[in-house]
């Protein structure tokens, strides 16, 4: 078959080192799928990308037809198919939130230009540079010539934590928990909604709140474990989480790819149009959405409690807020 190019930036950081052999070794687009990985960061970094050109080389991969490390956007969005963006400018200590975001408007303005100018226009594109909903959104409005609907940031990750806060606390696996829901914002205002998960006991489908009958738990610990799950693993490991975001974005980019399981649905950061539960349009934020042909939809009908909604509403206005910040910097970028 023909290999298909998948751009991953920021492909000397930790991330793309536990992304990379993944993907080149069919964990994400399939066991037969030939593939020509373009890696992309800044120049400071070129010695070490050489490094990791050398290991994938000599994982001696048999899909992995070509690796090209690039500092240039040019040769690095020429004709892909799939983008990672992975590289973003990382919260430094002492920096404000709007001096994150401003650095980041210039990287993803930028980059949203070069998708626009060397992409195919069926590109699909993912955001895990935080703050990704913004940074994702602020990509797809400099390429105006890529569908909305291609973009989506990772929330994936928040989605697995989720599932698996569930499972360890019922003593099952995470596969028998599904459904759960990220709400809004990769930040600490997301919100994890299991109303509507459902998890196998004993061979039953059982809703989660009935399974684990302890909703203070479920309204507080479990939530906040999930929102602030990535501050304690930099506490204890003193670096981020790497692995865990890596296996989260193979799930989101082989989900685009393959389709959802029937019955079952995913959290992801969409363009918030045309959707069914009152979030204001033209935010990227994160919802449930079942795929199938490359293309998702919005999982709609759900009945949303006054819990929930009180969620769901401060997460959009946070996300409204950073969304106002950017294209304020966007203008002057």
């Amino acid at each position: 078959g023909e290999a298909i190019r998948v751009l991953v930036t920021g492909a000397a950081g930790q991330i793309a080192y536990s992304l990379l052999y993944s993907i080149a070794k069919g964990d994400v687009f399939g066991k037969e799928q030939p593939l020509i990985l373009v890696l992309l960061d800044i120049t400071p970094t070129m010695g070490v990308l050489e490094g990791v050109v050398m290991e994938l080389q000599d994982c001696a991969l048999p899909l992995l037809r070509e690796v090209i490390p690039t500092d240039k956007e040019e040769v690095a969005f020429k004709d892909i198919d799939v983008a990672i963006l992975v590289g973003s400018m990382p919260r430094r200590e002492g920096m404000e939130r709007k001096d994150l975001l401003k650095a980041n408007v210039k990287i993803f303005k930028s980059q949203g230009a070069a998708l626009d100018k060397y992409a195919k226009k069926t590109v699909k594109v993912v955001v895990v540079g935080n703050p990704a909903n913004t940074n994702c959104l602020i990509a797809s409005k400099s390429a105006p010539s890529i569908p909305k609907e291609n973009f989506s940031c990772l929330t994936r990750l928040d989605h697995n934590r989720a599932k698996s806060q569930i499972a360890l606390k019922l003593g099952v696996t995470a596969n028998d928990v599904k459904n759960v829901i990220i709400w809004g914002n990769h930040s600490s205002t997301q919100y994890p909604d299991v109303n509507h998960a459902k998890v196998n006991l004993k061979g039953k489908e059982v809703g989660v709140y009935e399974a684990i009958k302890d909703d203070s738990w479920l309204k507080g610990d479990f939530i906040l474990t999930v929102q602030q799950r990535g501050a304690a693993v930099i506490k204890a490991r003193k670096l981020s989480s790497a692995m865990s975001a890596a296996k989260a974005i193979c799930d989101h980019v082989r989900d685009i790819w393959f389709g959802t399981p029937a019955g079952e649905f995913v959290s992801m950061g969409v363009i918030s149009d045309g959707n069914s539960y009152g979030i204001p349009e033209d935010l990227l934020y994160s919802f449930p959405v079942m795929i199938k042909d490359k293309t998702w939809m919005f999982v709609d009908g759900l009945p949303i409690n006054d819990f929930s909604r009180e969620k769901m509403t401060l997460t959009a206005k946070e996300l409204t807020e950073e969304k106002e910040t950017a294209v304020e910097f966007l203008s002057s970028a």
